[in-house]
């Protein structure tokens, strides 16, 4: 989900993160935060991620849950209970400064946050001053929580939360214990029934660019999936901040039958709701923007993010940021546009030196480029396209030697592969491609033996993993059949069949036997495959293999899931598990 969320630290940089909040106080008086963190033996990092892991929604369960449909109402209510169980009130997250934030495409980050997904480690998921905590106080408040937990459950009750309303409240009690200035939330899923949204006194909500996902649980139009984020809104009656004015929100520029929900929505609510103008208003009178997350989309994001700082700020009398006056943007659907004012030289550098691991993130290792981006939805994978397109041409290209490009590619839940993969097949009529291996399909946790705790996943079974990659195989196969139809004769593209009919993409049993085919030797944290292993018996593998070795550059686009994402990313980074 997340594709705005590395704006939002730099841009509220002009406060300190960890000054004293007066919830923590109400909260230590009933003895939640005071509590001493169990001393147990073999408590460590690990083992808190074990044991939360036994917290994810089993595979055969979930499907039981989606036929069951069980009421959203009370899956708030059972939230509000847990939050009680484990020392706290509804009533103390309201001392807590939260921006509160839904989207699909994009969500703003930094500062003390709670987010999902994790790339590499879970304790992504909970940041202090942009950073992930220490696996000490992770550890340290996850055992304290899951005592606590314990020892107030009843037989009427579940005694443990699932795994992400668990970690939602963690953040909750890290963010008092820590006495955070400001506190970023992002949803889980959807929006007025997620279990973030028993906050309700945010100090500004933000919904960033709205796209097709979980359509399981948020419906299957944009429409539909507006009114869910919409949810978070919050009336005039529950505003902290802005008693006379409700909370607000912001929004950026969407398709006109979602933006008519989100206004709708936003008036039922009695919410005002304001749309964020483009950056280049924000650009007048000074120097251009300089983003340190590449894509044009980022743009969108980055104005959210300015937006939500800019309110938050000056409902904390920061009145050192000048608005500008007579803005010549016109303001579509009858929504009032969002302020244009005086980007201060902290907010400038923060975009600038904004870092997202796993979206639009380029890593280099000699001939050997890797491209990294978490898209997983048809919009996502549309901007994801136009990066990597560009940022190909942009690369200096070898002086001699063919140049090869490789899709590493998964899709997981409900996302639908057969329409990503066609928008990643559009790539190939505008690249000058002499080769093309993909999808390198890669069920994520066939090697069980060799993930860390922090990247196990129980929501799925090993059979659904590998029949979802053999249908990847399929739309693939399909569309580059399809695609040959309609090439002429004599084309530079050559696809990673050796003879007509045989299909042009592997699947792997795992992520590290697909980096070790497409290196080859060229990177040395990667041995080249073995005969043994049987990676080279397969005519497409051996044949594509020799072309990668004998490549002067190669291009990989890694692509379709977080969870590739983030396995590709550890290994091509170890200390990133450290």
């Amino acid at each position: 989900m997340s594709r705005a969320l590395s704006h939002l630290r730099a841009a509220v940089s002009l406060v300190a993160i960890n000054t004293r909040c007066p919830a923590t106080e109400g909260a230590a008086r009933r003895g939640l935060s005071t509590w001493p963190a169990p001393q147990e033996p073999g408590m460590e990092y690990q083992d808190a991620v074990r044991m939360l892991n036994t917290l994810q929604t089993n595979a055969s369960y979930l499907e039981q849950v989606k036929r069951q449909r069980s009421d959203p109402q009370a899956q708030l209510e059972a939230m509000e209970m847990y939050l009680t169980r484990s020392g706290l009130q509804v009533e103390d997250l309201n001392r807590l400064n939260i921006i509160h934030v839904t989207g699909t495409k994009g969500k703003v980050r930094e500062g003390p946050r709670s987010d999902s997904p994790h790339l590499v480690q879970v304790r992504e998921r909970i940041r202090l001053n942009g950073q992930p905590i220490s696996p000490e106080l992770f550890t340290q408040h996850f055992w304290r929580l899951y005592h606590r937990l314990e020892e107030t459950k009843e037989d009427s009750h579940v005694s443990m939360p699932a795994y992400f309303r668990f970690l939602t409240l963690m953040a909750f009690h890290v963010f008092l214990q820590e006495k955070v200035d400001l506190a970023v939330v992002e949803v889980g899923i959807g929006g007025a029934y997620d279990c973030t949204n028993i906050i309700r006194k945010p100090v500004v909500c933000g919904v960033s660019s709205l796209g097709i996902d979980h359509t399981s649980l948020l419906g299957d139009t944009m429409e539909k999936i507006a009114w869910q984020k919409g949810g978070i809104f919050k009336p005039l009656s529950l505003s902290l901040a802005c008693p006379q004015h409700g909370v607000p929100a912001f929004t950026v520029l969407q398709p006109e039958g979602p933006l008519a929900v989100l206004r709708e929505r936003a008036h039922q609510i009695s919410c005002p709701l304001y749309l964020c103008p483009p950056l280049e208003a924000l650009e007048e009178g000074g120097p251009p923007l300089t983003l340190g997350l590449e894509g044009e989309h980022q743009r969108s994001n980055a104005a959210l993010a300015l937006q939500l700082a800019h309110c938050w700020l000056q409902q904390q009398d920061h009145l050192d940021i000048q608005e500008l006056k007579g803005s010549r943007l016109s303001v579509p659907h009858q929504l009032p546009l969002a302020p244009v004012f005086q980007l201060t030289s902290h907010m400038r550098h923060g975009l600038r030196d904004a870092e997202w691991p796993g979206r639009t993130q380029v890593l280099r290792r000699g001939s050997l480029i890797w491209y990294l981006d978490g898209a997983h939805t048809t919009s996502s994978m549309q901007a994801c396209v136009r990066w990597f397109r560009q940022a190909v041409h942009g690369r200096e290209q070898p002086s001699s030697g063919l140049e090869v490009r490789v899709l590493l590619f998964n899709s997981t839940g409900d996302r639908d592969p057969a329409a990503l993969l066609k928008l990643l097949q559009n790539l190939m009529p505008s690249l000058p491609l002499h080769f093309y291996a993909g999808p390198s399909s890669c069920p994520l946790h066939t090697c069980l033996c060799l993930c860390p705790a922090d990247q196990q996943n129980f929501t799925v079974t090993l059979d659904q993993v590998l029949l979802r990659c053999l249908q990847h195989q399929q739309h693939w196969s399909f569309l580059a059949a399809e695609r040959a139809s309609l090439v002429p004769d004599g084309s530079a593209s050559l696809l990673l069949a050796p003879h007509p009919g045989s299909p042009c993409s592997l699947v792997f049993s795992c992520i590290s036997h697909a980096l070790q085919w497409i290196s080859q030797g060229r990177d040395p944290i990667f041995q080249p495959p073995s005969p043994s292993k049987g990676l080279l018996s397969h005519p497409t593998a051996s044949s594509g293999a020799s072309i990668l070795r004998e490549a002067a550059a190669i291009h990989v686009l890694v692509t379709g899931s977080l969870h590739l994402v983030g396995g590709v990313l550890k290994l091509l980074d170890p200390s990133l598990s450290q």
